[in-house]
């Protein structure tokens, strides 16, 4: 059976939010690109975004909610039900899979009783693999409403949804203060973060990841350090010389066309 139309949002939830949205369009020449913020708005109000929050884009920006609905559904970070408090991200894509990513994950899920994508009962955690978040050298690494918790372990882990299910305090590794995720979205669609020291905290980067950096600024980013037994060992001469074929795809290979030798003998007729 199709849908009904959604409901509207109450009156006063309404007014609301159409002052929001109007101060949002007005940072745009074209309106229809303040969708995303909008959506990320409707988001903060009941903390994912419904058929009535796609309705009032739609609304406010003369859309179809058919073309809402196609944004809100491509992007992962607009949830499309009900959703925590907080939401926990394990990082399980290659170096944070194989380092220990992809058993906190495990360990996760056993500990909170929930699959990917669920939310606890006391509706304070939701629980989702993530894709790479460009920490490698932090690895294996949580987010808790894309705040950084790096170095984790199943232990630490389980101890940080615990104490964000218990109302304990926690701090991100680096960034700015935890808060609910109704009140990142809000963030995200624009609007001023007013928790202290929250604007002048930063999630910097970790040595490894400035190496390069340094190289190209001509310093000594330190010395490397092979594994135990592992000396490097000298590497073999160069023939035909780098300069003379600076890819090894520029050498000559043994086929028909370069070695006569290696005749590519008579083509047949297509079906022989």
């Amino acid at each position: 059976m199709p849908q009904l139309p959604a409901p509207a949002y109450p009156d006063d939830v309404r007014a609301r939010l159409e002052a929001d949205s109007r101060e949002v369009i007005a940072r745009y020449p074209d309106s229809r690109s303040a969708l995303l913020p909008l959506l990320h708005l409707v988001q903060s109000e009941e903390g994912h975004v419904t058929r009535t929050g796609m309705r009032f884009c739609a609304d406010m920006l003369g859309l179809t909610t058919a073309e809402v609905t196609a944004v809100a559904t491509f992007y992962s970070m607009y949830r499309r039900g009900p959703s925590g408090d907080y939401q926990v991200g394990v990082c399980t894509n290659t170096l944070c899979a194989v380092l220990g990513g992809d058993a906190i994950f495990e360990t996760l899920q056993e500990h909170l009783g929930v699959a990917n994508g669920g939310t606890t009962e006391d509706g304070k955690v939701t629980l989702e693999h993530i894709e790479c978040n460009a920490a490698c050298d932090f690895a294996p690494v949580v987010m808790v409403n894309w705040e950084f918790f790096d170095n984790q372990t199943p232990a630490s882990a389980k101890r940080l949804v615990d104490d964000l299910r218990a109302g304990v305090q926690v701090e991100p590794t680096r960034g700015a203060p935890l808060c609910t995720f109704k009140d990142t979205a809000r963030i995200l669609a624009g609007f001023p973060d007013t928790r202290d020291g929250a604007v002048e905290a930063s999630g910097s980067s970790g040595p490894a990841s400035l190496i390069g950096l340094r190289l190209a600024k001509g310093e000594n980013p330190g010395r490397v350090v092979h594994p135990r037994g592992s000396a490097p060992k000298a590497a073999p001469p160069h023939d035909p010389s780098p300069t003379e074929h600076l890819s090894s795809h520029d050498a000559p290979q043994d086929t028909a066309a370069s070695d006569p030798s290696h005749s590519a003998g008579p083509v047949t007729e297509e079906g022989e």
